[in-house]
């Protein structure tokens, strides 16, 4: 049986999922509003008012907060160890589908547009906004692994906080819901099972601690928070009211880099 700290572990990567749908869904009167993109271009710009609505910031506060203090804290890092040991205890098969299950939540917003369930940017624009948010994403949690140099709970390095993958599932699932929360609330936090699924495997890999995992979900939502609030900036810093251009972003990861490809035309 598991012990009650290996429980309250799990548990509580369970509720991100619901506490990010509860607060998203409070705040779903937005300041950032969103015309309708016309269905058959792919270049038709979004008009949004640049407003940064504060409580969006509530959830990504709260669980930074706890993977910070989650270094220091003596009972925090009692948890964090106890949660090891007894993951360790049942020897779980090490499996690599948290590789795979960061990036799915976005994967199924492009799925999804393309089988005709469309969010509420279109193929441009979004990608724009994905993009960003992975770059904030990236320059958020690489540096801090460096700073913070906390080993893995298998040792193998001391770049364990805060977890990369963990914040890009949730900036992805965050990007979801963004996508859907107006038109279809159920499939717009369904993204955060697939975030969750990859923060428990990241604990169950061996390579993070319970604290890595939920500040990585802190930074992942915020990340794509940020994007959204910088989109209208950085569209039009695209030539975004020049109706003759098109630009394509397309966010990308190999061999471990994380980058963005732009191509523009006039």
């Amino acid at each position: 049986m598991m012990s009650k700290y290996h429980k309250k572990a799990i548990l509580s990567l369970f509720v991100l999922a619901s506490v990010c749908g509860k607060v998203s869904a409070q705040s779903s009167n937005d300041t950032i509003q969103v015309q309708e993109p016309k269905q058959d271009s792919s270049i038709v710009l979004n008009t949004e008012k640049n407003n940064f609505n504060y409580k969006r910031l509530i959830v990504p506060t709260v669980f930074i907060g706890y993977g910070v203090a989650s270094l220091t804290v003596k009972d925090l890092k009692k948890l964090n160890f106890s949660t090891r040991d007894e993951i360790n205890e049942h020897k779980p098969d090490h499996i690599k589908l948290d590789s795979y299950t960061q990036f799915a939540p976005a994967a199924l917003v492009y799925g999804l547009n393309a089988i005709g369930v469309e969010g509420k940017h279109n193929f441009r624009d979004r990608t724009i906004i994905y993009g960003t948010s992975m770059l904030i994403t990236s320059a958020i949690t690489i540096p801090l692994k460096h700073i913070v140099k906390e080993e893995r709970p298998d040792e193998s390095n001391n770049l364990s906080f805060p977890s990369g993958h963990t914040a890009i599932a949730f900036a992805s699932a965050q990007f979801m819901f963004r996508e859907y929360k107006d038109t279809n609330f159920l499939l717009g936090i369904s993204g955060y099972s697939l975030a969750v699924f990859t923060g428990i495997y990241r604990m169950l890999n061996d390579k993070h601690w319970v604290g890595d995992v939920v500040a990585g979900a802190g930074f992942g939502i915020l990340s794509t928070e940020l994007a959204y609030w910088l989109y209208p900036k950085i569209n039009n810093m695209l030539g975004g009211k020049n109706k003759n251009s098109a630009t394509m972003v397309m966010p990308f990861y190999q061999d471990k880099s994380v980058g963005i490809g732009l191509v523009k035309t006039f």
